[in-house]
């Protein structure tokens, strides 16, 4: 099935889901005008074809103290001698790194977005400087670091 494959009923059930994945099955089938059974059925088979990827509980990182955001830019060096790529191996050891939330290969001057969640700015200094910089095949890391949340959204338009 493909995006254009989704009915307005399909859609509507992901949009319900993205604002609350803990609304029970009665709950969800009102508000998108259909019976419990039928309901039920199409979430199953958006789960089972991959719409809907997971369900999780979004942690407020100001409250458990990891107060610091970072989006940092990665440029690898595209020659580094190693057994491996350079961009494997990055990619492959960014998955060790907890520090790390979310990762992205990108076009464009740097290779890599990094979106870095830590404590404070001596838990990043530390990140940065024992992790990203020693790592081979990193050559340049720039870092920015969020001042304010303007907006913050997991909901996809659909």
């Amino acid at each position: 099935m493909s995006q254009n494959d989704l009915d307005k009923i399909d859609r509507r059930i992901l949009m319900e889901l993205q604002r609350n994945g803990r609304i029970s099955n009665q709950d969800l089938a009102d508000r998108v005008s259909l019976s419990p059974s039928p309901c039920l059925r199409r979430v199953r088979r958006l789960e089972e074809e991959g719409y809907i990827e997971s369900y999780v509980a979004l942690v407020n990182p100001d409250k458990v103290g990891l107060k610091l955001l970072a989006y940092v830019t990665i440029r690898l060096n595209k020659v580094f001698r190693s057994t491996h790529a350079p961009v494997s191996d990055f990619a492959r050891d960014v998955q060790t790194w907890p520090e790390v939330v979310e990762c992205y290969a990108m076009s464009g001057d740097m290779d890599y977005l990094l979106r870095v969640q830590v404590r404070d700015l001596a838990e990043f200094s530390r990140f940065a400087m024992d992790k990203l910089m020693q790592h081979p095949a990193v050559v340049d890391m720039r870092s920015s670091f969020t001042l304010q949340r303007i907006k913050e959204t997991t909901e996809l338009l659909i």
